[in-house]
């Protein structure tokens, strides 16, 4: 959807539609409409090789879109480490087959759409094809829920009452060691400071650590995405704590401009798009692996500065994860040309 609403903003005579896969029936009519189909972070099946193999025959490219380093087995050994279950003789079986059907599509394709730099080397590493650049970014019912969220905030000086609320929104169930890299600092600051309340939100399984701290722990369950706005919204501090290997490296600097979006400063590790996503001290935090009570400490002691900060970062966010901003790079990545040196 954020595609097409980016398409649709940047240039009126290119349309574009999405399909599910239970529509791969009628894979022929939509073959014969298109000049590109873009395949998303979907699987190998015998349907999906045939869609590619039929739209080869007519001559239409056919591009893969994922955002995630899940197409290359070498990697199954850092997301089995995430989950923290390496050892399990089902999981092997289960990541080894998963990884292994995304990269049988994948290697099918005629290039890779990735949300980054990183991941696009990780692609060419992988089966040598052409790559393009397309970042995450929020679309127009994202956008307008979060202005009027901001608005109301800013309409309220920032006010606050008293707590300082920090919100680790982790989704799905696979952020524990994660959320295990900045937990004793967290739990060691609301040991200290009865202001300090943690908001979680997903699937993240509360860490003993935190259990003596009673309903000073907010736990939501997963959200849509308009919901989601309003719970990060009403946070003063978003924490974004990631180990740092090959597979976090991939991931996108989502989770800290959706908090932007709606005035909510980020404390996030420095990661390849992290780092680039934040101005220390300026649109949020960096924090190295080491220096997460340090960084809490510097944020916590200069909430005075929320207000300009999260006015900064949404300006920041604003100015570049939207439809209209992101639309000629969606444009050069459907039908540009594509070179094997993206440097080129």
């Amino acid at each position: 959807m954020n595609m097409v609403e980016a398409l649709e903003t940047t240039n009126h005579a290119v349309g574009a539609s999405w399909f599910f896969r239970d529509e791969l029936c009628h894979r022929d009519a939509i073959i014969e409409r298109a000049d590109v189909i873009v395949i998303c972070h979907a699987k190998y099946s015998v349907d999906f090789a045939q869609l590619v193999a039929r739209a080869h025959a007519r001559g239409r490219r056919v591009l893969f879109d994922i955002d995630d380093l899940v197409f290359d087995s070498r990697y199954v050994h850092l997301i089995l480490n995430h989950l923290g279950n390496a050892t399990v003789d089902a999981d092997l079986d289960y990541w080894f087959a998963d990884l292994g059907r995304y990269g049988a599509l994948l290697r099918l394709c005629d290039g890779a759409i990735l949300t980054n730099e990183y991941l696009a080397e990780r692609v060419r590493d992988f089966c040598d094809l052409p790559t393009a650049i397309v970042p995450n970014f929020m679309n127009r019912s994202q956008l307008d829920h979060s202005a009027r969220i901001l608005d109301s905030k800013r309409s309220a000086g920032f006010a606050r009452d008293g707590r300082i609320h920090v919100g680790y929104f982790s989704g799905s169930a696979t952020h524990r060691r994660d959320f295990a890299v900045m937990a004793d600092a967290l739990s060691g600051l609301m040991a200290v400071d009865p202001r300090i309340v943690l908001r979680i939100v997903g699937f993240l399984e509360i860490d003993e650590r935190f259990a003596c701290f009673g309903d000073r722990v907010e736990v939501f369950p997963m959200q849509n995405i308009l919901d989601l706005q309003r719970l990060i919204g009403q946070v003063e501090i978003n924490v974004v704590p990631l180990q740092d290997n090959a597979f976090t490296n991939c991931k996108s600097e989502l989770k800290v401009f959706e908090a932007a979006a709606v005035g909510t400063i980020s404390i996030a590790s420095p990661t390849f798009t992290l780092r680039g996503a934040i101005r220390d001290g300026e649109t949020g935090y960096i924090a190295p692996a080491h220096q997460w009570q340090q960084t809490l400490t510097r944020a916590i002691d200069r909430l005075d500065d929320y207000p300009a900060m999260a006015m900064a970062a949404a300006a920041a966010a604003l100015a570049h994860y939207v439809p209209e901003v992101q639309g000629p790079a969606v444009i050069r990545a459907l039908f540009g040309d594509w070179v094997e040196d993206p440097t080129s």
